[in-house]
């Protein structure tokens, strides 16, 4: 049952990095929460195995599980997500884009930067405050 999977995702984080292989193989298969519940145990867990799997997940169909990947890659901080994150940047929820602007602003590559200042012109209010903050992140500049 799906109580059952949450479980043993919850149980996964606890064990921690050896537990990648069955949270990746949750993040790949299954329905969307368990996706979801798993890209966010990979964040927690902090295994760079994971980038390349999570980076996947930016594409996934389940909104919620593209929010999840793009939170759990600016946990991790591996510069493998800084062009994916960039390229999500034109996701159609404004949630998945505050993500992905969040973990851009935790990766602080220069990279980001320049389509980070085209997101300043996003149409949601929220994402352009993000922005914000991400640019002042990383480049240590007020707006």
């Amino acid at each position: 049952s799906a109580q059952v999977r949450k479980t043993a995702i919850a149980g996964l984080i606890r064990i921690g990095a050896a537990s990648n292989p069955a949270l990746i193989k949750a993040l790949k298969a299954g329905e969307g929460n368990i996706r979801y519940l798993a890209a966010g145990a990979l964040g927690i867990v902090g295994d760079e195995r994971a980038v390349e799997p999570l980076i996947e997940a930016l594409g996934d169909e389940n909104l919620t599980v593209r929010f999840a990947a793009a939170e759990a890659l600016g946990l991790i901080g591996d510069a493998r997500a800084v062009e994916p994150l960039i390229a999500a940047l034109a996701d159609k929820n404004d949630l998945v884009r505050i993500a992905v602007v969040v973990a851009l602003g935790q990766l602080r590559d220069p990279k980001a930067v320049e389509p980070l200042t085209a997101a300043l012109n996003d149409k949601d209010a929220h994402v352009r405050t993000f922005v914000v903050v991400a640019l002042k992140t990383i480049t240590g500049k007020d707006l």
